[in-house]
Order: C-alpha cells, then sequence, then structure tokens
C-alpha cells in the first residue's frame, strides 16, 4: 500500500507539470497575438521573445521528468 502511495506522489509534479505547460504556451500566444494587434510593427521582436519564452515552458516539463528518478 505506501509502495503504491509512493509511487503516486511521486510523480504528482510531472502531472502538474505536464497540464500547467500548456496553460502557459496558450496564454504566451495569446499575449503575443494581442500585442501584434496592438503594434504590428514589432511583430518580429515580439515573435522571437514568444518563441524564446515557449521553449523555456517547454523546458519545465523536461525539467519534471528527468527529476523523478
Amino acid at each position: 500500500m505506501f509502495n503504491l502511495l509512493a509511487e503516486i506522489t511521486g510523480n504528482i509534479h510531472v502531472a502538474a507539470a505536464v497540464l500547467a505547460v500548456p496553460l502557459g504556451i496558450g496564454l504566451i500566444g495569446l499575449k503575443a497575438c494581442e500585442s501584434v494587434g496592438r503594434n504590428p510593427e514589432a511583430a518580429t521582436k515580439v515573435l522571437v521573445q514568444s518563441i524564446i519564452a515557449m521553449a523555456f515552458a517547454e523546458a519545465i516539463v523536461f525539467f519534471a521528468i528527468f527529476l523523478v528518478k
């Protein structure tokens, strides 16, 4: 019983990361589209910054997976 509980609690952070990262990426994309709509001249700068932010958000999942063991 305790082994099963240890397995469940040991993987909660991975599940939280897997659920939270797509939300974060969606919010980054939403705000990037909003900012380009307000200031179209800054589209390339916004695109670069949003891609970098999305890559950092994706890295959170990999850190969570690698820290399991």
